[in-house]
């Protein structure tokens, strides 16, 4: 018999929560070691709250990095180049 488990909650497998989320079987069970989401663990295998998951998808979240930064498009670079070429016309 499996301790703290509550057999009155549904529950699901980190498979068919991470298909349910979005989110990957990896992150499923960091969020469950660390606490953030209810569930249990039977052998090697996660088992997640339905409610649990259901109230983290809910709440909104901090968005990720944003990554690096892009280089100027070209087509802001040839307005510059423009500006400055129209620059050196009128001051002739």
């Amino acid at each position: 018999m499996l301790k703290n488990v509550d057999t009155t909650r549904e529950h699901l497998t980190t498979p068919e929560a991470a298909e349910r989320s979005g989110l990957t079987r990896t992150y499923l069970a960091l969020l469950l070691r660390r606490g953030t989401l209810e569930g249990f663990r039977h052998g090697r295998d996660w088992f997640v709250y339905t409610d649990s998951l259901e109230a983290f998808l809910a709440t909104p979240r901090k968005s990720g990095p944003r990554g690096p930064r892009k280089p100027p498009s070209a087509e802001t670079h040839t307005n510059s180049v423009d500006r400055q070429s129209q620059g050196e016309r009128s001051s002739s």
